[in-house]
């Protein structure tokens, strides 16, 4: 497991917890790969029947991929173990069987955003924010969201922040379909441990099949995300994406 990353389980429920402050919960390729471990290993094993994946307490979420890190060796060089262990979790995800719920408090940027439409019960805190930012980075969205998204919350809003780059609070992701309650800060966690509860109560064969049939099939998932990556590692080497990546860059070294 990853230093960054930490699985518990709690009665049967699967707590991934992403533990890294310093950086706003932003994601390694090592937090990918657990992430995945985790979702994985619990496919076969009847004690674990719902997932709950959280920032912890610390008012983030996650801020999606580490940007310094991801630029290391620059655009022209991809890191092929990161993109490959990003699309394995987005795999893992695609092909899971259990409930997941998300417990959003802070801000969840790009990836943060995007593997929301992958969980099916997701709790935001007052002070959360949503933005998938790809296009201000000349990029192209991941995860599926451009299937996903548009499915769950209609294409003007899809559009709006896919395209447009824009951002939801957490009373405009309710209402827009893609959070189901919103929370006091801190208090997300506590409350999704009650949906966990409240989820593993229920005949777990009933709600295992009733999933996947209110669900997209798996294939149709995986078939978007990797067009998406494809088309993701096409739009790094573009001089839109270069030029995005110089700026960022030349903005963090004079802040």
């Amino acid at each position: 497991m990853s230093e960054h990353l930490i699985v518990t389980d709690d009665k049967n429920a699967r707590i991934i917890t992403m533990r890294r402050p310093e950086k706003k919960n932003a994601i390694t390729h090592e937090m990918y790969r657990a992430m995945s471990e985790a979702i994985d290993t619990a496919q076969n094993n009847p004690n674990v029947r719902c997932f709950i994946i959280t920032g912890g307490s610390g008012g983030v979420f996650t801020a999606g991929n580490d940007i310094e890190d991801f630029l290391e060796h620059g655009t022209s060089n991809i890191d092929v173990s990161r993109a490959t262990n990003a699309v394995k979790f987005l795999y893992s995800l695609a092909h899971n069987t259990k409930p997941i719920i998300a417990a959003v408090d802070g801000v969840a940027v790009g990836i943060g955003t995007t593997m929301l439409f992958h969980c099916d019960y997701v709790l935001a805190s007052k002070t959360a924010t949503f933005s998938a930012p790809f296009i201000n980075l000349g990029l192209v969205p991941e995860a599926a969201s451009t299937l996903l998204m548009p499915r769950t919350i209609g294409h003007q809003r899809a559009f709006a922040m896919l395209v447009m780059g824009r951002s939801m609070d957490a009373d405009e992701a309710r209402e827009a379909g893609f959070v189901n309650e919103v929370v006091a800060p801190g208090q997300t966690e506590w409350e999704a441990r009650q949906v966990a509860r409240e989820i593993c109560a229920l005949p777990a064969e009933a709600v295992a099949i009733t999933r996947k049939l209110v669900k997209l099939p798996p294939e149709d998932m995986t078939r978007r995300i990797d067009q998406e990556a494809h088309l993701f590692t096409e739009r790094l080497r573009s001089k839109e994406a270069m030029a995005a990546f110089k700026a960022f860059v030349a903005r963090k070294k004079t802040g």
